[in-house]
């Protein structure tokens, strides 16, 4: 249980869902078995209605992980956009590009393999969608730098912000866990305040943060 839902509650969203394709079952069947952190199966439904209805041309990622996620959005697309994702370790790089190589999509989805702090500002292109599923403890960092990559009128989604319930309760903290939490505690706030900007906070999976870009 991550204390942000109550089981039964998770339990009844996922046994609604529709079934994934079967090239994504085979990643959510391998994150299990190998312990790998993905997007949970309600937060992968919502991206992809998020994705429907804001019709993006190009997303941006941080995070590729197994290449679960990023699969998931250009599913969502149909195709129909260019998906660039950042992912820091060499062994998720080489798996994610056999898992993507495998689909329809190897030629939308490009894996930049290194440190997000690194190749976020230097990047030149403009996003209308962005992901964020990385290092929680840098998020406010990394959200400044796609500031200047977002698109007006576009939307930066970031994951696990509720941090298994450790963000809105003091309760569950764990000592190790101190300063992540305090900097999502930061970044939560921040995104919450920040001039052009609108977000919401939904209470589904480990915490997912919706920010508007204004036009």
């Amino acid at each position: 249980m991550n204390y942000i839902n109550e089981e039964y509650i998770e339990d009844y969203i996922r046994s609604i869902l529709p079934e994934s394709n079967l090239y994504l079952q085979k990643l959510e069947n391998y994150a299990e078995e190998y312990n790998i952190p993905i997007v949970e199966r309600e937060v992968a439904q919502l991206l992809r209605v998020l994705i429907k209805i804001h019709k993006p041309k190009r997303i941006l990622e941080v995070g590729t992980a197994i290449g679960y996620s990023a699969l998931v959005m250009a599913e969502a697309t149909e195709g129909n956009c260019y998906i660039t994702t950042i992912e820091r370790r060499k062994d998720m790089v080489k798996i994610a590009e056999k898992n993507i190589n495998n689909t329809i999509y190897k030629d939308n989805i490009k894996i930049l393999y290194g440190e997000a702090e690194n190749i976020l500002p230097n990047l030149k292109e403009e996003y209308d969608f962005v992901f964020l599923d990385a290092a929680k403890g840098q998020y406010l960092r990394f959200f400044n730098w796609c500031m200047d990559l977002t698109k007006k009128g576009g939307l930066i989604v970031s994951d696990n912000v509720l941090f298994k319930g450790m963000v809105a309760s003091d309760k569950l903290v764990v000592r190790r866990k101190k300063t992540i939490v305090k900097r999502l505690r930061a970044y939560l706030k921040y995104i919450n305040h920040i001039e052009g900007y609108t977000s919401c906070i939904i209470p589904i999976g480990d915490g997912v943060a919706l920010t508007y870009r204004e036009e």
